[in-house]
């Protein structure tokens, strides 16, 4: 196969193709006609002498071939679409942009009023558009439509460039009044009754199994491994809703230590250190390659990881 007859755009189609798995919606996309992309697929099909995709009961399923090429085509896009990219100089103090940032409730409280101090200062008549997790997909932050995404992830696609903002431990948080204080350590922690409270990941989100040990994060799965469990009354994934829930009722809140420090002046609410030890949480910052070598990216990602820096220390 000599790569001078092939038509380029033809990996365009492919690629947009095996991530939608559906002909209309990969015309939609691309702004083409479905007749259109049905014969960029039957070019394809004849170029690779394989069928790409394949109709099921559950749809249009990629063959393994297809599956071997995704990654591969997706990257060399990337490459070159980061590579086209115009490489102007950003003027903050000028600049009208509207930055998407894809955070958090945690990184929300925590990091965005000082950032936001910055960008008064540095940047006046910048917008900031804080989307929460179930806003956006991954695909939405490859695609360059949201500028990063702020946040504790697990597994990440590897196009993605990120960056570890910080490290951060757990306190307990509870009432001034709550008889726990009396002698606060494993047993009576283990005897409250709790709020969980954690990040959600990208897309909408599914409802909490008490009992799905394995999918309820940090805290749990620690208690775990010492063979106890924690009772749960309430789910949140919303840290200042734990936190007002802990200061008004008999409940403990165990969360990131730079979440719980937000209430320390607070007379109301007691902070503690957990009476187990609980692995520490990164906060990460990841973005595009699309928008690795963007100016105007590059002086946020700048300005954020000197906030979070300041914070840190």
């Amino acid at each position: 196969m000599n790569i001078n007859n092939i038509d380029l755009n033809l990996l365009v189609y492919l690629d947009v193709l095996l991530r939608e798995q559906n002909v209309t919606r990969a015309a939609n996309r691309l702004n083409i006609t479905q007749p259109a992309m049905s014969n960029g697929l039957k070019r394809l099909r004849d170029l690779l002498s394989d069928p790409i995709l394949v109709r099921t009961s559950e749809g249009m399923v990629p063959t393994e071939r297809a599956k071997e090429l995704k990654p591969i085509i997706r990257g060399v896009l990337l490459t070159l679409e980061e590579t086209l990219q115009p490489n102007k100089e950003f003027e903050p103090d000028s600049s009208h942009r509207v930055f998407r940032i894809m955070a958090s409730d945690y990184a929300a409280s925590t990091l965005i009023p000082p950032l936001l101090q910055l960008l008064h200062e540095q940047a006046p008549n910048t917008t900031l558009d804080i989307m929460t997790p179930s806003d956006v997909s991954f695909h939405d932050v490859e695609n360059g439509k949201v500028d990063m995404a702020i946040n504790r992830f697990e597994e990440l696609p590897q196009s993605f460039h990120q960056k570890t903002l910080w490290r951060d431990s757990f306190a307990c948080l509870v009432r001034s009044s709550h008889p726990i204080l009396e002698n606060f350590n494993l047993d009576t922690y283990l005897k409250g009754k709790h709020i969980w409270v954690s990040k959600t990941g990208f897309g909408v989100g599914v409802g909490m199994n008490p009992a799905d040990i394995q999918k309820l994060g940090w805290v749990d799965e620690a208690l775990a491994n010492l063979g106890k469990q924690r009772d749960i009354q309430v789910f949140t994934r919303n840290y200042h809703v734990a936190m007002q829930l802990a200061k008004q009722q008999d409940l403990i809140a165990t969360l990131p230590y730079r979440a719980a420090r937000l209430y320390e002046t607070d007379e109301q609410i007691k902070i503690l250190d957990p009476p187990f030890a609980i692995p520490t949480m990164e906060l990460k910052m990841i973005w595009s390659p699309l928008l690795h070598q963007d100016a105007s990216h590059i002086w946020l990602r700048k300005l954020i990881t000197q906030t979070a820096e300041h914070i840190a220390a």
